[in-house]
């Protein structure tokens, strides 16, 4: 069995207690599992409940520069293009194809976003209680 992918990578969005918004790089060991029998095990990991998915599309000139909080706990995976998340702390990430954010920043100061070139995101729906 190639073993080699053993951890899963994102970039958390969240809100301190003081409701500024900052980054933090988190990363999730992989476990073999008989994920697809009579295929080799896989390495997975449980991630978070979820209630639905949606996909979102952005143009450009979307108005996203605005400072906003999330409007739910979300996971958002970059299929095409790229955007920019500003932190209310004023750092900055970009989120090109095959990055993922989760979005906790659901109150306080939020977060802006500037569409880097159009872009489609597959977006997860996450329950209420925090990761």
């Amino acid at each position: 069995m190639n073993s080699s992918v053993q951890e899963a990578l994102y970039t958390r969005l969240y809100t301190d207690a003081d409701g500024e918004t900052h980054f933090e790089d988190v990363t999730v060991a992989l476990s073999p599992t008989e994920f697809a029998p009579p295929a080799e095990p896989l390495n997975t990991a449980s991630f978070l409940p979820a209630d639905g998915t949606i996909w979102v599309g952005a143009p450009t000139d979307w108005g996203g520069d605005t400072p906003h909080p999330s409007p739910q706990r979300q996971i958002f995976c970059t299929a095409q293009g790229e955007y920019e998340i500003t932190a209310s702390d004023g750092s900055k990430r970009t989120f090109p194809p095959g990055s993922v954010l989760l979005l906790e920043d659901t109150w306080g100061a939020g977060h802006s976003t500037r569409i880097v070139t159009r872009c489609v995101v597959f977006g997860v729906a996450l329950r209420d209680q925090q990761a």
